[in-house]
This record gives structure tokens, C-alpha cells and sequence, in this order.
């Protein structure tokens, strides 16, 4: 259950960061209220995750996640670059996260 509290945290990063950037610099109200419930709404997950699973192993995961899908919906929402260099960072990222999955 803590991995499933890991990735819905993960994917609660990911919500906030693409939502800080319709809040236009929290001008926007609805937004803005989206943006800081995902943010208590990862904190949360992030805090239920860390009863059972290391520290350093979910803090790694969970920015992994938050990092890896904030880039590819930039990619896809705001046409930001997707250069083969980035993409394979990505990558190893990624790699990172199942790696520290299948050790802990």
C-alpha cells in the first residue's frame, strides 16, 4: 500500500507543478486553489508512503515521478523542447525509480 501512497503522491507533484503554471503567478483563483490542494495532497500521500517505505527511497521516488511526468506533459502542454539528450535523461531517471522499486 505504501507504493500505491508513493505514486498517487508522485502524481499529485506532478498536478501542482503543471498547475503552478496556470495559476500565472497566482493571479488565477481557481488554479491556484488546484495547485495548493495537490500540493497538501502530495505532502499527505508523501507522509503516508513514509510509515513503511526508507526515507531517502520514497523522497527519490517521489521527485523521480514529479520530475519525469512534469517534463513529458511540458513536452506535450507547452511545447517545450524534447531533445534526444533530455529524453535520455529521463531515462535514467526512470531507470533510478525502478531500481530503487526492485531494492526495497
Amino acid at each position: 500500500m505504501a507504493w500505491l501512497f508513493l505514486i498517487v503522491a508522485g502524481l499529485c507533484e506532478i498536478a501542482w507543478a503543471i498547475g503552478l503554471k496556470y495559476t500565472e503567478g497566482f493571479t488565477r483563483l481557481l488554479p491556484t486553489i488546484g495547485t495548493v490542494l495537490a500540493m497538501a495532497a502530495s505532502i499527505g500521500f508523501l507522509g503516508l508512503a513514509l510509515k513503511s517505505l526508507p526515507v531517502g527511497t520514497a523522497y527519490a521516488v517521489w521527485t523521480g515521478v514529479g520530475t519525469v511526468g512534469t517534463t513529458v506533459l511540458g513536452i506535450y502542454l507547452f511545447n517545450e523542447p524534447a531533445m534526444s539528450l533530455r529524453l535520455a535523461c529521463i531515462g535514467l531517471i526512470l531507470s533510478g525509480i525502478i531500481g530503487l522499486r526492485l531494492t526495497s
